[in-house]
């Protein structure tokens, strides 16, 4: 009996048959020597050892959760879906990751849309224009304007929408568009909505309208729709007439989120968004095509007969970057990582939750100590209480490499999500500095290359984010108690579960 001591549901002087004793033995010794060749297989060492180690201490409770958690792929019939419409893609741009002139771009902006390209599918184009959106409730009332006057189609896709008193216009418009003949579809992430006020109602009014729409991702087992549940579709568009588009960080519900203990807390989401025109337009109408084409199986508007973008030099160069699990690689963070390793002057980020991966922490503490300028926005206030513990968790060493740390003010909670390089390159989109973002959620970023746009993005640094938030005291900070830092170890370690 020696050895079972450790297994709670042994005891000494209790009677178990031999034969179930030597089996129960044998399946524990099995799963743990296919667990230490089948774990690491395809996965970050630091994420093997945290499965192995929660498989190694409960194994039957461990290779459970695994197997309901462990895998951070769709499931392949969706993946081979995107490499369908991916090959698509390419063969309408004739394999070019720039298309126009290219020859004034720097050599690691150019290889940077060749890695989006790559990955991706969709390639850099001119020809684009954006309006930054700042204030949540005033952009949704510029969306409904747009859907207003749709007269051909709407695209709507977004993690969480709710109806309540901001967004009942802009859903009205929806249901009014599809009303005067609009086709209007509709993509809702199923459980990122789930359970905020406001989405009842919403399932009500859409299903009686008739509208075309579904829940991306569902986990409804007993309609036979299931995967693993936290992958979930964190994708923000709208797409109106194939003429212009809206993405971000923004979702379509009051900027409290409708929670009691939100309002109670004060709490107001700052979120960034784009209006987009020009062909960035048609890619991020690709991604939506490519989501609904994974729910439906409808493929509406066949890229294959989608006419190609005509060459353009002059506006802005711009890329859509689609990423999560969908894909076979991490795009998004292969593109920040790239970015970030090419700075010569200044990096910002902004990102309400930061729990980078080691490559991640290694390109920003790496470009502090040679000298750039990397600033960080983070929320001094934040919605998840275990994701703000795992993100300051890494305050200290970000710190001690050079790094500057900004909390914007709470109780405003921040939302906003972008990158800027140097003078010329801006990130903004869905995508979390973190890896759930990177691994778990489908995402998608607007790679834009131009010095007036990037001008624009550090003049709303400076005139909204810095004077709003105070700098982090290093000192002050690493004298913070023993509990804290004892906490936010403990939070830390469950980023590695993925």
């Amino acid at each position: 009996m020696s050895g079972l001591e450790s297994y709670p549901f042994f005891t000494i002087d209790q009677a178990w048959p031999n034969w179930l004793i030597f089996t129960l033995l044998a399946i524990d010794m099995i799963i743990r020597i296919v667990a230490l060749g089948w774990i690491p297989h395809n996965r970050r060492p630091s994420v093997a050892l945290g499965w192995l180690l929660a498989i190694f201490l409960i194994p039957y409770v461990g290779i459970l959760a695994f197997l309901l958690l462990g895998s951070s792929k769709l499931p392949k019939r969706r993946r081979d879906k995107q490499v369908l419409v991916n090959d698509v893609f390419r063969d309408q741009t004739d394999d070019q990751a720039i298309i126009g002139d290219s020859a004034h771009m720097p050599e690691p902006l150019r290889t940077a849309a060749q890695l989006n390209y790559d990955l991706g599918a969709l390639p850099m184009t001119h020809g684009n224009s954006f309006e930054l959106h700042t204030d949540n409730h005033a952009c949704m009332e510029a969306m409904a304007d747009q859907i207003d006057a749709a007269t051909r189609f709407v695209h709507f896709e977004f993690y969480i929408v709710a109806i309540d008193d901001t967004t009942r216009r802009l859903l009205e418009s929806l249901l009014a568009a599809h009303a005067r003949g609009v086709e209007v579809r509709i993509l809702i992430d199923h459980l990122g909505s789930l359970g905020y006020p406001g989405y009842s109602e919403l399932v009500k009014r859409l299903n009686s309208s008739g509208v075309a729409w579904r829940r991306a991702l569902p986990i409804r087992p007993w309609k036979g729709e299931y995967q693993r549940p936290d992958l979930r579709n964190h994708r923000k568009i709208l797409v109106v007439d194939g003429v212009l588009a809206f993405t971000g960080s923004q979702n379509i519900i009051d900027r409290s989120y409708n929670k009691r203990r939100n309002r109670r807390k004060g709490f107001q989401w700052k979120d960034l968004s784009l209006k987009c025109t020009g062909p960035v337009v048609d890619e991020l109408d690709a991604v939506f095509v490519t989501d609904w084409y994974s729910e439906t199986g409808e493929l509406f508007d066949e890229p294959s007969r989608r006419e190609p973008q005509a060459p353009q030099n002059g506006g802005i160069q711009a890329q859509v970057v689609p990423s999560g699990p969908g894909f076979e690689d991490e795009n998004n963070l292969r593109l920040f990582n790239h970015l970030i390793y090419n700075a010569n002057r200044s990096v910002v980020v902004c990102s309400p939750y930061f729990v980078p991966d080691e490559s991640l922490m290694h390109a920003l503490t790496t470009e502090a100590r040679s000298g750039v300028d990397v600033r960080l926005y983070v929320g001094e206030t934040s919605d998840h209480w275990v994701t703000q513990r795992a993100q300051q968790s890494y305050y200290a060493d970000l710190v001690r490499a050079g790094v500057r740390i900004f909390l914007y003010h709470a109780p405003t909670v921040l939302h906003s999500k972008f990158l800027l390089i140097d003078d010329e390159v801006s990130i903004i989109g869905s995508s979390n500095m973190d890896e759930r973002s990177f691994a778990m959620n489908m995402e998608v970023t607007m790679f834009i290359v131009d010095k007036e746009f990037t001008q624009r993005m550090y003049d709303l640094e400076a005139q909204r984010y810095a004077p709003n938030s105070v700098e982090l005291d290093a000192e002050r900070w690493n004298d913070r108690p023993l509990l804290h830092k004892y906490v936010e170890n403990v939070a830390r370690l469950t980023s590695s579960l993925l």
